[in-house]
């Protein structure tokens, strides 16, 4: 169905409601957002399954879903099983994360990628190199004995990879990366985010002046905010310039602290929502392994066995549910910080993140209660509950 308009819901395209209206889709496309009533004689409507049709979420870090966790053994096919797998929870466009890893699971990673980007995939956006340019005092669930700084061929082994990816993504940290490696990382096209951290605030300011753009899972694995040294907290809140990804799952971040953060952030950037989903999304598995090591799935965490937090178990539609019902954001708001702000954060707006003439036709159908009725991506039902 390459031409239809879809109505019989609530439209938030991105910046407010709109009631008795119509998406006009052509070629995978937004064509028009018209009155129900102007639809041209003859037109192909398709009535929604949900009673909300909202802009498709962005999550720019999935580790993994649907089973398979993201590293170098996953391959195309294993990109689409991630991509998949989110898809049934609204999420239409991802960046699949790879946690620090060797140098030949790194590049196998990227070569998936690339692969991925080039068959279309669909919901693929790019990837997210989570390390290995950390720090091991914040390193997180990530294996210490494969950290390290961050050498001219890894620098230009990024580059090269940003030229064949339409996003690319780093984490990195002050510690194992130079204000001039993130220069030249920028100005060859890779997005770059402060995380795994111990830096101070002045530092993680630099950076941001450097070029760095983005800061990764606010509060998680980073200097936190002191009244005398605000830490990378401070600098991500403080800095117009970082766009800044929060976990909201109630495990990793406290709903005050989630609510100070909205209110203390300077703009234009804004706070964005992501997963940092495990492979445990879609499936009812109790554990599984990271770099040889046992995570374990209890009462929505994932734990290493000392009980280091070892990403997230949560989908991108329950993020939007657990922003609105329990931090108490608009349900727009919620929408905007799983959609809009994630594609601004990235450079994609023009295409992705809001619901108009022109931009890809990816969305999802809600019910009154949040649940997923439909995933669209390009204009192609991707995910219907109805049919699963």
């Amino acid at each position: 169905m390459s031409s239809f308009a879809l109505a019989g819901a609530r439209i938030f395209d991105g910046h407010g409601w709109l009631t008795g209206h119509a998406l006009v889709i052509e070629g995978g496309k937004i064509v028009d957002l018209v009155p129900e009533g102007s639809l041209a004689a003859g037109r192909t409507v398709r009535r929604a399954a949900g009673s909300m049709i909202v802009p498709g979420f962005i999550d720019l870090q999935v580790n993994g879903g649907g089973g398979v966790m993201f590293d170098g053994a996953s391959g195309i096919e294993g990109i689409g099983t991630i991509c998949r797998a989110h898809a049934r929870f609204g999420t239409t466009g991802l960046l699949p994360t790879l946690i620090t890893d060797t140098p030949g699971s790194t590049a196998a990673a990227v070569a998936a990628g690339i692969a991925a980007a080039r068959a279309h995939v669909p919901g693929f956006l790019g990837l997210h190199l989570e390390g290995p340019h950390l720090s091991v005092a914040r390193k997180g669930a990530h294996d210490p004995a494969l950290i390290r700084p961050m050498s001219d061929a890894d620098l230009a082994r990024l580059i090269e990879a940003a030229r064949q990816l339409p996003v690319l993504m780093t984490t990195l940290a002050p510690e194992s990366v130079s204000p001039e490696q993130v220069r030249a990382l920028v100005a060859g096209g890779v997005r770059v985010s402060l995380g795994h951290t111990d830096t101070d605030c002045r530092t993680g300011l630099a950076y941001a002046e450097a070029g760095a753009s983005m800061v990764t899972h606010l509060f998680n694995a980073m200097s936190p905010l002191g009244h005398r040294e605000p830490g990378l907290v401070g600098a991500a809140l403080e800095s117009g310039a970082l766009w800044v990804g929060l976990i909201a799952d109630g495990v990793h971040v406290d709903p005050v602290a989630i609510r100070a953060a909205l209110k203390a952030k300077t703009g234009p950037a804004r706070i964005f929502a992501v997963t940092d989903a495990m492979s445990t999304i879609g499936t009812d598995v109790a554990s599984f392994t990271l770099n040889g090591r046992t995570i374990f799935r209890k009462d929505g965490r994932l734990t290493l066995e000392d009980g280091t937090l070892a990403g997230a178990d949560i989908d991108m539609v329950s993020t939007v549910a657990y922003l609105h019902r329990v931090v108490g954001l608009p349900l727009d708001e919620a929408l905007r910080m799983a959609a809009l702000y994630p594609a601004q954060a990235v450079g994609l707006e023009a295409s992705k993140g809001r619901l108009a003439a022109g931009m890809d036709a990816d969305f999802v159908e809600l019910t009154d209660g949040l649940d997923v009725a439909a995933t669209w991506i390009g204009g192609q039902a991707v995910f219907e509950a109805s049919a699963a």
